[in-house]
C-alpha cells in the first residue's frame, strides 16, 4: 500500500509580520546609532570646539629646538683654547632617498665613507624619524663640498649642512686640563634635561668641558614651523633666538703650561702649580697627553682602542687621579708636626750611621746614603733629606699625632678642585688599618710613614695644594681652574671668587721659619739635595726632593737601577715655591721611574718657575 508524505503549507501572513518586525527593530537600531552620532559630533563640534581646534592647530605647528653656539675657553691671557669652527656635515634624509644603497655607493666614489661613519649612520636611522637629516661625514673638506656640489642633482636626499664643530686649536696641550666635547651617548640621555638639550649634539665629557658643562652650553632657542599631515615642513614662522653659552677664562698660564709638558721629554708624570696666594692652578699637567680633537665627531674604534690599551695610559688623568707615595716631599710636614707636638727641638740632633733599627729588632732601616749622615738636626734631615733621622721622628711623635696634624693641610682628602672625577689620596692611620685591613699598627709601618712610604698616598694636586700651604704659613685655599666667566653682550667679565679652607694656626709660628729655612737650605744650600737648580736663580727659592719606591727591597737586598725594569725604577718628586719672601708660584711634581728627586724632578720645577716668575716681570 502506498503512503504520501504531508506536506506542510507556508504561513504567509506570519512570515511577512515577522520580517515587518525585524525591519523595524533593525530600523531603530539604525536611528539610534544615527543619535549616537548625531549627540557625539554635536559634542565634538560644538561643545568642545575650543579644545580640538587647539589640538588640531597644535598639529599644524610645532616647535623645532635650535642649539645654542657653545662659549669658548681661554686661558688667563686670552689665549684660545677652544673653539668653534665652521664645518660641513654629510647628512642624508632617508624619506626622500630614491634608494639608500645606490645613494651610499655613489656617494662613496666621490668621497672617502669609512666602515664606522657607517655603522654610526644606520645606528643613527633606527633612532630618528624618516623625514630627519642624518649625518653620514662630519667635516667635509673643501674639495669634497665641491664635488658633492657639482652632481648635486644626481643626489636628491642629499644636502652639505654647515655648522659649528669644537675644536681644540693646541691639540694635545693641557688636554687633560680643558678636556673635550663628544657626541651625546644614550648614557649622557639619561642625565641630561632632554628639552635643554634637545638639539644639542655634543656635550662636555672630560676636565673643564665637563665641569663647566652648564656655563658653556647656552640655552636653547625655538622656531616655530608649519609641517603637512606627513610632518614635512612647509613653512618657517617666528621663533626664539637661542642664547649662546658664556665663555671662560682659566686660571692656567699657557705658555707655563707647555714649558712644562716639553720639560718632560720622554718620560711619564704630572705637574701642577698654584698661585698660592688665590688658589688658581697656573699649570695642570698629565703625561702622556692626548689630541682632544679626535673624540670630538667620535674617534674611530682602532684609534680609541690604541689610547686605551696604551701601557702609558694616555687618558689617565695623574694630576687628580694619580695615587702615588709622596717618599721624601712629606718630609717638612712631618717635620713640623714633631715641633708643634715638642717631639724635637731644631737643636736636637740624633746620629746616622745609614740605618735604623727598631729595640729588639734586628731588621734595618737603611737611610739613602749608605754611610749615613753622622750627627743631624732637624733642618740638616730636611736639607739633605737623612731618613734615620725621621725614622726616629715618626716613631717618637707616633703615628696618631702625626695623623691628626698633617690631615690639616688636606692629605687623604679630595682638594674640593672645581673639577670632575678628582680622587682622595690615603693618609694612612691606626683607625684606617683596622677598619680596611682588620690589622693592628705596628711600629716599622709608623716609621715608614715618616719619609712617605707604607700605605701613604698622595696625588700630585693634592701635595701641590699642602705645598702652598707651607709657602702661605698656613693660609689654605680651595684649589680653581676657573678664573673668570664673561656672558656675550656684557662688557666685563665676572671674576671667580676664592674659597678659604681651614688655616693652620700653630702653637709656635716661628716653626714655619724653622721648616722654610730648611726647604731653603735644600735648593740654596751648599750640601741641599736640590742644590744644582739654585745655580744662577734670579730669586730664592723653597724645595724638598723626594724618592718614591715603587717596589720594596728585602733585608740586605740592594737597589740597582741597571737591573731593574723601567716600569719597577723609583718615581723621582718634588715640592717648591718661590720667591721664599713673597710666594707667587708652588709647584709639586712627579716623574715616573725616573730616580732621584734633585736630578730629575727638581730641574722640571726650576724651568716652570722661571717661566712664570720671568712672565710676572715683564708684566710688571
Amino acid at each position: 500500500m502506498v503512503q504520501f508524505s504531508r506536506l506542510t503549507l507556508k504561513d504567509h501572513f506570519r512570515e511577512t509580520h515577522l520580517f515587518n518586525h525585524r525591519i523595524l527593530v533593525a530600523g531603530a537600531g539604525v536611528m539610534v546609532l544615527f543619535l549616537a552620532l548625531a549627540i557625539r559630533i554635536f559634542y565634538l563640534q560644538v561643545i568642545q570646539h575650543d579644545h580640538y581646534s587647539t589640538l588640531s592647530e597644535d598639529n599644524r605647528y610645532t616647535l623645532l629646538p635650535l642649539a645654542p653656539t657653545r662659549g669658548l675657553i681661554y686661558d688667563r691671557n686670552g689665549i684660545l683654547l677652544a673653539q668653534n669652527l665652521p664645518t660641513f656635515t654629510l647628512e642624508l634624509t632617508p624619506a626622500k632617498l630614491p634608494n639608500l644603497n645606490d645613494t651610499l655607493k655613489t656617494l662613496e666614489q666621490m668621497i672617502s665613507i669609512s666602515l664606522e661613519d657607517k655603522k654610526r649612520f644606520y645606528k643613527l636611522i633606527k633612532k630618528r624619524r624618516r623625514f630627519d637629516s642624518i649625518p653620514l661625514r662630519f667635516r667635509l673638506s673643501d674639495e669634497e663640498v665641491a664635488r658633492i656640489a657639482v652632481n648635486q642633482y644626481r643626489l636628491p636626499g642629499v644636502r652639505v649642512n654647515a655648522e659649528l664643530t669644537r675644536h681644540y686649536p693646541h691639540g694635545s696641550l693641557a688636554s687633560h686640563a680643558i678636556g673635550y666635547v663628544a657626541r651625546i651617548s644614550e648614557d649622557d640621555l639619561q642625565k641630561l634635561d632632554p628639552t635643554r638639550y634637545a638639539a644639542t649634539r655634543y656635550v662636555g665629557k672630560v676636565g673643564v668641558e665637563k665641569a663647566y658643562e652648564d656655563i658653556l652650553h647656552g640655552e636653547v632657542g625655538y622656531q616655530e614651523v608649519e609641517i603637512n599631515a606627513q610632518g614635512r615642513e612647509v613653512e618657517v614662522r617666528q621663533g626664539t633666538l637661542p642664547v649662546p653659552g658664556k665663555n671662560i677664562y682659566l686660571s692656567l698660564d699657557l705658555n707655563v703650561q707647555r714649558v712644562a709638558e716639553q720639560s718632560y721629554g720622554d718620560y711619564s708624570g704630572a705637574l701642577v702649580a698654584i698661585d698660592p696666594n688665590d688658589g688658581s692652578i697656573l699649570a695642570l699637567v698629565s703625561l702622556p697627553t692626548f689630541d682632544p680633537n679626535l673624540f670630538v665627531n667620535g674617534i674611530d674604534t682602532d684609534t680609541y682602542q690604541e689610547l686605551n690599551a696604551s701601557p702609558s695610559q694616555p687618558l689617565f688623568n695623574r694630576a687628580l687621579q694619580g695615587r702615588y707615595p709622596p717618599g721624601s716631599t712629606i718630609k717638612p710636614f712631618v717635620g713640623l708636626a714633631a715641633l708643634e707636638n715638642n717631639t724635637v727641638t731644631p737643636e736636637k740632633t740624633i746620629y746616622c750611621p745609614g740605618y735604623y733599627t727598631l729595640k729588639n729588632d734586628d731588621r734595618h732601616y737603611r737611610d739613602w746614603r749608605k754611610e749615613g749622615h753622622g750627627q743631624t738636626n732637624l733642618a740638616k734631615a730636611i736639607t739633605e733629606s737623612c731618613d734615620v733621622y725621621f725614622y726616629d721622628l715618626a716613631l717618637n711623635l707616633n703615628i696618631d699625632k702625626m695623623q691628626q696634624f698633617l690631615a690639616q693641610f688636606g692629605f687623604g682628602k679630595p682638594t674640593g678642585v672645581d673639577l670632575r672625577d678628582e680622587v682622595s689620596g690615603l693618609l694612612p692611620s691606626r683607625e684606617w688599618k683596622l677598619r680596611a685591613q682588620h690589622q693592628a699598627w705596628y711600629p716599622g709601618e709608623t716609621i715608614i710613614t715618616g719619609i712617605g712610604q707604607g700605605y701613604w698616598l698622595t696625588t700630585p694636586l693634592q701635595l701641590a695644594n699642602a705645598t702652598a700651604a707651607i709657602a702661605t704659613r698656613g693660609h689654605r685655599l680651595q684649589p680653581h681652574i676657573l678664573h673668570a666667566t664673561h656672558e656675550v653682550g656684557v662688557e666685563q667679565p665676572v671674576d671667580f671668587t676664592p674659597v678659604a679652607l681651614p688655616d693652620i694656626n700653630l702653637k709656635h709660628p716661628e716653626n714655619w721659619d724653622t721648616i722654610i729655612n730648611a726647604m731653603h737650605n735644600v735648593i740654596h744650600g751648599p750640601n741641599g739635595t736640590a742644590r744644582g737648580i739654585g745655580v744662577n736663580a734670579k730669586y730664592q727659592m723653597a724645595g724638598k726632593t723626594g724618592t718614591a719606591q715603587v717596589f720594596g727591597l728585602k733585608e740586605g737586598e740592594k737597589y740597582d737601577v741597571k737591573k731593574v725594569s723601567k716600569h719597577l725604577r723609583d718615581h723621582a718628586l718634588f715640592i717648591a715655591f718661590a720667591p721664599v719672601d713673597n710666594p707667587q708660584i708652588a709647584v709639586a711634581l712627579i716623574v715616573e721611574n725616573a730616580g732621584g728627586g734633585g736630578a730629575n724632578a727638581a730641574p722640571i720645577a726650576r724651568k716652570v718657575i722661571d717661566a712664570y716668575l720671568e712672565e710676572e716681570e715683564q708684566d710688571e
